[in-house]
């Protein structure tokens, strides 16, 4: 019966200590991310671009100077507020939304802070005030009205585009390569009590049409992560599912059929409530 005690007592102590492990490590893991998450979700690229005339400042509700660009199409018409990936800047994706104007749609796009020129210290609260400045500019000064203005967030950029659409009225939102957020881009599941960028808890509070656009093949966010988003959204919505495309050669892949969905997408007018 001694025994048979001391094997009870055993067993209870490496419970004890098992519990306490897994509750040290979930500890750590909450400090890692809180202390390292910034570092992996903003490694900001050398700036691509320098200051000059045809770059906009804009200044943040938090003061950051925020660098931006606009690009007119010689309708006024409508309007692409574009957020940049992680590895972007307005200066490397300048030409392709170039093709945009080409096609007669305006684009505004800014900088994150601590991106291209842009002032500050990049953070999911700082790109929501950017992203923020970026349409209050484009109302107040470029004079365009929200039904004008649709939202474009490719990867990281869905995040503040997401942020956005959930609390100004637009015209449409774009979402290319978007994830349920940054953290379960590692974890897949919500393995942590909080989240940045947690595109998956907003969009059921989207009114806007939503237009879904992910490669079936991509590595860098999985086509997992569109197959969730997608079943979060509860207002009008389109889908663009490109096989074998990943992350980086969608567009490339796609080609006209990808065109014929954006460019029709941004010239419907969308009647919805904000």
């Amino acid at each position: 019966m001694h025994r048979q005690a001391i094997h009870q007592a055993m067993i209870a102590n490496i419970f004890i200590l098992l519990i306490a492990g897994l509750g040290f490590a979930y500890i750590a893991l909450n400090l890692y991310a809180f202390l390292r998450a910034d570092g992996r979700i903003f490694p900001a690229p050398a700036s691509s671009y320098q200051d000059d005339t045809g770059i906009l400042k804009l200044k943040s509700r938090d003061g950051s100077p925020i660098s931006a660009i606009y690009l007119p199409a010689e309708s006024k018409g409508r309007l692409l507020l574009y957020s940049c990936g992680n590895a972007e800047d307005i200066g490397t994706v300048r030409p392709f939304l170039e093709l945009f104007q080409q096609h007669g749609i305006s684009v505004l796009t800014y900088d994150y802070p601590g991106y291209g020129t842009s002032g500050g210290r990049a953070s999911e609260q700082a790109c929501y005030a950017a992203i923020e400045a970026a349409y209050n500019y484009a109302v107040n000064e470029l004079d365009y009205t929200p039904n004008q203005i649709t939202l474009y967030g490719h990867s990281l950029g869905s995040g503040p585009s997401t942020w956005l659409a959930a609390r100004k009225e637009v015209n449409g939102l774009i979402l290319n390569g978007a994830f349920t957020s940054t953290f379960r881009v590692m974890t897949e599941v919500k393995l942590l009590l909080w989240d940045k960028f947690d595109n998956y808890a907003r969009l059921p509070r989207i009114n806007a049409p939503t237009l879904l656009i992910h490669g079936t093949e991509d590595t860098i966010i999985p086509f997992s992560h569109a197959l969730k988003n997608w079943n979060r959204i509860r207002g009008p919505k389109e889908k663009l599912y490109v096989a074998g495309a990943g992350h980086s050669n969608l567009i490339e892949l796609a080609g006209t059929e990808y065109w014929n969905a954006v460019i029709s997408f941004i010239n419907s007018n969308h009647h919805h409530s904000s």
